[in-house]
């Protein structure tokens, strides 16, 4: 606790007001959830340690009177102590307190997508007109057989006898990762649903229950086990298209959930299960999974009661030895793998663990694919790789490092109005996302933010088919795994062993 009243700590940004503009509408009063502005001396004012830059009121400023800024008030860095280093430690010093915040990681990592390049089919094989001609978006998430039996009657019609373990079909190879009702808005959740439904893929209920008027959407949701177990039974597993046990998240690997009593209304009460009030803390281990044969009783416990009839994933962090853990994962049982990368966002965790634990997804996700094929069991899982997916390009590097499909959930959150403030955790968005303020989350229309994500995956779709004709291809599954296919530019001997993938130019 700060005694003394005093704070080394500047406002981050400045909300700068043009009077000459402004006519005083106060729609900036109106939007900013915050609380920023307020009305005194005849004019708007503003309290600019309050200011997060989330966008709301210069977006909705009729006469363009508000610019948001950066504090220039300079602090004296140097290449060894920088800005954010000083203020973490005077606000530690004020509060005694583990700085929280929402979304990924803000350090500059090396971004591996952005030092790989694709190839391209100059001579043989490149698509005349790839959004004409019939380039496969689809894709299967679920274990597949190795091979296929076929009997033939006197007739010579074919008869398949091989059982088909459940399939989740995708029209498009984008899916929409977890984030639970209590961390982003009811009417975010159904915009996503409607989405997913028109486009004919899945969103993700996350760790917090399956509200009911999400329920008519069933075969487009996820639905997830988490070790909170929060809103889990058996109606809620029978109510999805498959099931996910989540064990870790990209942007906080080894460390539970907190969603704080106060986020806790009679909504989310009745939909985790909880008292109205009480923090719903998930911890770190499920109570009931402390080695691999623990979830693999989970999974077929998971499996007895759905009857065997939908796919079992398993969500896990990007961790150092991610290979031999999938590998474990895979012969548990496991139907798909969710594997989400460090920069992954994240409704709130401490900084210091999304900062620096946990490894990229690009790294992880080119072992993992290896290490599969090496041990003959590829095709026993599917998986699905995450962690700051930014495009479709993103997408398809993905794709050729061996992921079926790809999760986003930040630029879901983007397409619906999200800024990047990372400010989640406070449960004061302005654009009615990540919060449960009824003033602030009936600003988001479900239809309209639904039919964005829509055209942000349609659009992505359109793109991945022009990419994969340049390359030669018709489908996404002809892509997967395909790492002769990949360049890279700027990487070590070492990055280009790890990711399975040769120097541009070779």
């Amino acid at each position: 606790m700060n005694k003394s009243g005093f704070s080394n700590i500047q406002s981050e940004y400045l909300a700068i007001i043009d009077h000459t503009k402004c006519v005083r509408c106060k729609r900036c009063i109106q939007n900013c959830g915050w609380g920023t502005y307020s009305f005194g001396g005849d004019k708007i004012l503003a309290e600019h340690e309050k200011c997060v830059a989330c966008g709301r009121c210069y977006t909705y400023c009729p006469e363009g009177a508000i610019s948001i800024v950066k504090n220039p008030t300079v602090i004296r860095e140097n290449n060894n102590w920088k800005e954010a280093h000083i203020k973490t430690i005077w606000k530690q010093s004020e509060t005694g307190g583990i700085i929280i915040s929402g979304m990924g990681t803000t350090l500059k990592y090396k971004k591996y997508f952005d030092h790989i390049l694709l190839d391209a089919c100059q001579v043989t094989n490149p698509s005349i007109d790839p959004l004409r001609e019939p380039m496969e978006l689809k894709t299967y998430l679920g274990k597949k057989p190795s091979k296929l039996d076929i009997d033939l009657n006197g007739a010579g019609e074919a008869t398949l006898k091989t059982k088909i373990s459940p399939q989740i079909e995708l029209q498009t190879p984008f899916v929409f990762g977890a984030m639970s009702y209590g961390s982003i808005s009811l009417n975010a959740q159904k915009a996503i649903a409607l989405a997913a439904r028109a486009l004919g893929t899945v969103m993700n209920t996350g760790e917090g229950g399956l509200h009911d008027d999400l329920v008519p959407f069933g075969k487009n949701i996820i639905v997830q086990v988490a070790s909170g177990r929060f809103g889990v039974h058996r109606d809620y597993l029978n109510s999805g298209i498959a099931v996910e046990i989540k064990i870790g998240q990209g942007a906080k690997p080894g460390i539970g959930g907190h969603l704080p009593g106060e986020k806790i209304g009679v909504d989310i009460s009745k939909t985790r299960m909880i008292p109205v009030g009480t923090d719903a803390i998930s911890p770190a281990p499920h109570h009931d999974i402390y080695s691999i044969e623990d979830l693999r009783q989970l999974i077929f416990a998971i499996k007895e009661a759905t009857n065997y009839e939908k796919p079992v994933s398993v969500k896990i962090a990007a961790v150092h030895n991610i290979a031999a853990i999938v590998s474990g994962v895979v012969r548990a049982g496991a139907d798909i793998v969710y594997i989400d990368g460090y920069t992954g966002g994240t409704g709130a965790a401490p900084n210091i663990i999304k900062d620096h634990v946990g490894i990229p997804i690009e790294l992880a996700l080119a072992q993992v694919d290896q290490r599969l094929r090496d041990e003959g069991i590829r095709n026993e899982a599917s998986l699905i790789a995450a962690g700051s997916i930014r495009s479709s390009a993103d997408a398809v590097k993905a794709f050729a490092l061996g992921a079926d499909a790809v999760a986003i959930g930040t630029a879901a959150l983007v397409a619906m109005g999200c800024h990047v403030c990372g400010k989640c955790n406070t449960g004061n968005c302005s654009w009615g996302i990540t919060t449960q303020r009824p003033e602030l989350a009936r600003r988001l229309d479900p239809e309209v933010y639904g039919e964005r994500l829509y055209n942000l995956i349609s659009a992505w779709g359109h793109e991945i088919q022009e990419v994969l004709g340049a390359m030669g291809v018709n489908s996404i599954e002809s892509l997967r795994g395909s790492r002769e296919r990949l360049r890279g530019v700027e990487l070590t001997d070492a990055e280009l062993n790890v990711l399975g993938i040769k120097h541009a130019g070779l």
